[in-house]
C-alpha cells in the first residue's frame, strides 16, 4: 500500500514563508517583562501584559480605554470636582450559612452599600447590632471593585446599581431592596429605571431570641428616670410670670403681688413676694420654696417615704445564722400614690393656680416667656391682666408746728421717725458752688444802714451772700475815730424773710441770692439794708445769669430806655454839655453820678426861669459843687423841691462813690472802666445820629 506523500505542493507556502509574510511591515518587536518583585520576593506580575510587539496573547481581551460614558457628555471638570462628596446609598443584606449548628441554618446580615461617584469606588458597610456576637462594621475597604467572571477586567460603574437586584462582591451575592431620596433622584436623572423597593426579611434567629426575651421578665425590675436630656437642653432656662394673690376676704387680708418662676430644667415652681414700701409686712426671701407644685393640694401629710419614685420591698432570710439581708423592687407597685404637677402646658396668662389653697392668678410674663410660647405652642395671645390693686386715698401727712429748740430742719427730723437722724443738707449744691481756686461763689454788696438815727446814717456794711449753702454774713468794715468798734455783726447764718409765723408746721422762707441787687432793701433780722454796690465778681455773675437778676441784663436797660424816648433831646444835650472837647466820651464817674459842669446847671436854671438873682444862684450852685467844679444835677433839683425837701438839709456825702469801693479791704477800686463812649449808647437807645 502505498504510503501518503509529505511533500507540500508547489503552490501551497511553508510555515516560515507564512510567517514571513504576516511580518512585513511590523517594527515592533519589542517582549513585555512578565517577572518582577513584589515586597522583595520574585513573582509573576504581568498576566495582562501584551506580547511580542505589543501583541494580545491567546485569551486576552483588551480593556476599555475609556469610561462607560462617552466622550463629550456632561461638563468639563474632572469627575473628583463635580462629583465631589456625592455618594449613593443602598440597603442590601446577605444570607450567611451558618454551619453545624441547630437553632439556625442561615443568618440575614443586613449592610449599606456606598458608591462614590467621585471615583466609582465602592465601600460596603455592616451597621453594629449589639449582642449579635459577629464582627460587623466595614465589610469591604473603600476601592474600586471589578466584575465577577468572565468580566473580571472591568469594574462597577453607576449603572450596574438599581433596586431589587443582586450584586455579587468577590463571591458573596448581595440583595439591593432599597436605596435612599438622594440615589433615587440621581439614578432616575442619568436614565436608570429603578425598580420598586423591595422588603428585608427577618432573621429567624433574632426573632425567636426577641420572643424569648419578651417573655422573660427580671426578678428585680430596674426603672430608670433619666432627666440628664431635659437638664442639659433646658438649664438656666426659667418662665416667669407676674401674679397675685387675692386674700382681701379674709381678716386683714389684702391683695399680694407676687413672681412665680417655673424652671424648664426639672419642672419646679418658686414664688416671691413683691412688698410695696411701708407694706407693714416681715420681708421674706421666698413664698415659696422651689419645688413641684401638686396640681390637688393640700393633699395631706403622707409619711415618710410614701412618695417615692420606686416601692423597695425588703427580702426575709430566715432564721438560719448565714441568712442574706436583701431587697428587691415592686414591679407591681401596689398602693403607689401618682401626683399631678403643674406643668408648664398649664401656666399661662390668665390662668388661676392652686398654691397649696392659695387661689393665684397669672397676669403678665416676660419676653422669654411669651417667645417660648410663641415658639413651642404657636400661642399669640399674651394680653395681660391688671394685677396692681388700686391705690388707697392718700393722707396727707401733717407735723406739729415749730418748738423753736434747734433748726426747724432739725425739728422736722424729730417728727418723722422714732430714731432721729440729721438732716441731709444739699451736698450736690454745695460741692458746686463751693469756693474753689479765684472762684469764691460769694456775692458781696455794700450796703448802709436805712434808719433815724443820725449816728448810724454813715455806718458802711459789707453783706457776703454763699451760694453754696443760701447763707449770709455782715461785716462792718473798722474806721477808726468813728465810735464804732466794727467787725463781725451778723456771723454767717440763713436769714429769713420778714413777717412770718414762728410756731408753724410748714418751713421758713429765706431770703434768695435772686432778691439781692444794687438798689434792693434787705431786711436781716429787723436791720433795713439799703444795698448800693457791688464787688466786680458779682456784678459779673450777676450778669451772666441774668435769667435768676432780670435787673442785670443790658436788654432790660436798654429797653426801659427806649421807653424814655421823649427825652432823648435832653439826654443828648447833656452828654453833649458834659463832652466839651467833642470827642464823643466821657468819664465814667460823670456818667455814673450824673453831675455836669456848674456852668451848664447855673444855664438850665437860667432857661427855667429860676426866681434868683445872680449872686443868689452862684450862692446856691456853690453849695453843691465839688473840687472839680462839677454838681450831681439830682441832688441839687431834688434840693429845689420845696414839697419834698421843706426844710433846707445838710449835705450828705453820695454813698454811690468810689470811696465806698476803695473801703471793701483796703485795696483800690476794682473797677477797670473809666471813660464812657456814649455815643453808641444813645445810637442803640434812640437811634442817634452823629
Amino acid at each position: 500500500m502505498a504510503k501518503p506523500s509529505t511533500r507540500l505542493s508547489p503552490t501551497e507556502p511553508s510555515p516560515e514563508r507564512q510567517e514571513g509574510v504576516t511580518q512585513m511591515g511590523k517594527e515592533k518587536f519589542h517582549k513585555s517583562q512578565h517577572w518582577g518583585f513584589c515586597n522583595n520576593v520574585r513573582m509573576l506580575v504581568g498576566e495582562d501584559k501584551p506580547g511580542i510587539g505589543g501583541e494580545l496573547l491567546f485569551g486576552q481581551k483588551i480593556k476599555p480605554k475609556y469610561s462607560v460614558f462617552p466622550k463629550g457628555m456632561g461638563t468639563d471638570s474632572p469627575s473628583w470636582v463635580a462629583f465631589d462628596k456625592q455618594v449613593l446609598s443602598f440597603d442590601a443584606y446577605l444570607e450567611d450559612e451558618v454551619p453545624d449548628k441547630s437553632q439556625e441554618n442561615y443568618r440575614i446580615r443586613r449592610y449599606k452599600i456606598y458608591f462614590y461617584l467621585e471615583d466609582d469606588t465602592v465601600e460596603v458597610n455592616e451597621p453594629v447590632l449589639q449582642n449579635s456576637g459577629l464582627p460587623q462594621g466595614i465589610f469591604i475597604r473603600r476601592h474600586r471593585i471589578s466584575l465577577p467572571p468572565p468580566n473580571e477586567d472591568q469594574f462597577y460603574t453607576v449603572h450596574h446599581f438599581n433596586v431589587n437586584t443582586d450584586i455579587v462582591f468577590y463571591g458573596r451575592t448581595f440583595k439591593v431592596y432599597d436605596c435612599d431620596a438622594f440615589t433615587k433622584n440621581f439614578l432616575t436623572k442619568i436614565g436608570v429605571k429603578l425598580n420598586p423597593p423591595g422588603q428585608c426579611p427577618e432573621d429567624p434567629y433574632m426573632k425567636t431570641r426577641r420572643e424569648k426575651l419578651d417573655c422573660m421578665e427580671p426578678i428585680c425590675p430596674y426603672e430608670s428616670f433619666d432627666t440628664l436630656k431635659q437638664f442639659l437642653e433646658y438649664d438656666r432656662k426659667v418662665l416667669r410670670f407676674f401674679c397675685v394673690w387675692d386674700d382681701s376676704g379674709s381678716v386683714f387680708g389684702d391683695r399680694r403681688e407676687l413672681i412665680l418662676h417655673y424652671f424648664l430644667s426639672d419642672d419646679t415652681i418658686e414664688i416671691k413676694e413683691v412688698l410695696p414700701h411701708n407694706s407693714g409686712r416681715d420681708a421674706m426671701s421666698l413664698f415659696l420654696q422651689r419645688r413641684k407644685l401638686p396640681k390637688y393640694g393640700p393633699p395631706g401629710v403622707y409619711q415618710p417615704g410614701q412618695l417615692t419614685d420606686q416601692t423597695v420591698l425588703n427580702v426575709y432570710g430566715g432564721y438560719s445564722e448565714t441568712r442574706v439581708y436583701g431587697f428587691l423592687l415592686d414591679k407591681y407597685q401596689l398602693g403607689k400614690l401618682d401626683q399631678e404637677f403643674y406643668k408648664d402646658t398649664d401656666l399661662s396668662i390668665g390662668t388661676t393656680i392652686n398654691v397649696w389653697g392659695r387661689k393665684v392668678l397669672l397676669c403678665d410674663c416676660d419676653d422669654f416667656t411669651k417667645t417660648y410660647y410663641r415658639t413651642k405652642y404657636g400661642i399669640e395671645n399674651f394680653t395681660s391682666i391688671p394685677c396692681k390693686a388700686p391705690s388707697p386715698p392718700k393722707i396727707e401727712r401733717k407735723f406739729p408746728p415749730y418748738t423753736g429748740f434747734g433748726s426747724e430742719e432739725d425739728s422736722l427730723r424729730s417728727c418723722i421717725g422714732l430714731m432721729p437722724t440729721p438732716h441731709q443738707r444739699n451736698f450736690k449744691k454745695f460741692i458746686e458752688f463751693d469756693s474753689y481756686g479765684n472762684i469764691s461763689n460769694t456775692l458781696r454788696f455794700f450796703a448802709k444802714l436805712i434808719t433815724h438815727k443820725c449816728a448810724d446814717v454813715e455806718r458802711m456794711f459789707v453783706i457776703s451772700y454763699f451760694l453754696s449753702d443760701d447763707t449770709i454774713s455782715v461785716f462792718e468794715p473798722i474806721e477808726r475815730n468813728s465810735g464804732y468798734t466794727g467787725g463781725m455783726f451778723l456771723k454767717r447764718v440763713r436769714v429769713k424773710k420778714p413777717g412770718q409765723e414762728v410756731f408753724k408746721s410748714e418751713f421758713s422762707e429765706y431770703i434768695k441770692a435772686e432778691e439781692l441787687y444794687v438798689g434792693a432793701k434787705v431786711n436781716v433780722n429787723g436791720y433795713l439794708f439799703f444795698l448800693v454796690n457791688a464787688d466786680e465778681y458779682t456784678l459779673n455773675y450777676m450778669e451772666r445769669n441774668s435769667d435768676k437778676f432780670p435787673l442785670s441784663s443790658i436788654e432790660l436797660v436798654i429797653q426801659k430806655l427806649k421807653e424814655e424816648e421823649c427825652k432823648s433831646r435832653e439826654l443828648k444835650q447833656v452828654f453833649t454839655a458834659a463832652d466839651c472837647m467833642h470827642t464823643k466820651m466821657v468819664d465814667f464817674n460823670t456818667f455814673r453820678k450824673k453831675v455836669l459842669p456848674s456852668k451848664d446847671i447855673k444855664r438850665l436854671c437860667k432857661s427855667s426861669r429860676l426866681p434868683l438873682n445872680e449872686d443868689l444862684l452862684g450862692s446856691l450852685l456853690s453849695g453843691f459843687e465839688d473840687s472839680e467844679k462839677q454838681i450831681n444835677y439830682e441832688s441839687f433839683f431834688c434840693a429845689l423841691n420845696w414839697r419834698v425837701n421843706p426844710v433846707p438839709v445838710l449835705e450828705v456825702a453820695s454813698y454811690i462813690k468810689e470811696r465806698c469801693e476803695d473801703e471793701w479791704l483796703g485795696m483800690p477800686s476794682p473797677i477797670p472802666v473809666k471813660y464812657i463812649y456814649y455815643l453808641n449808647l444813645l445810637k442803640d437807645v434812640f437811634g442817634v445820629d452823629e
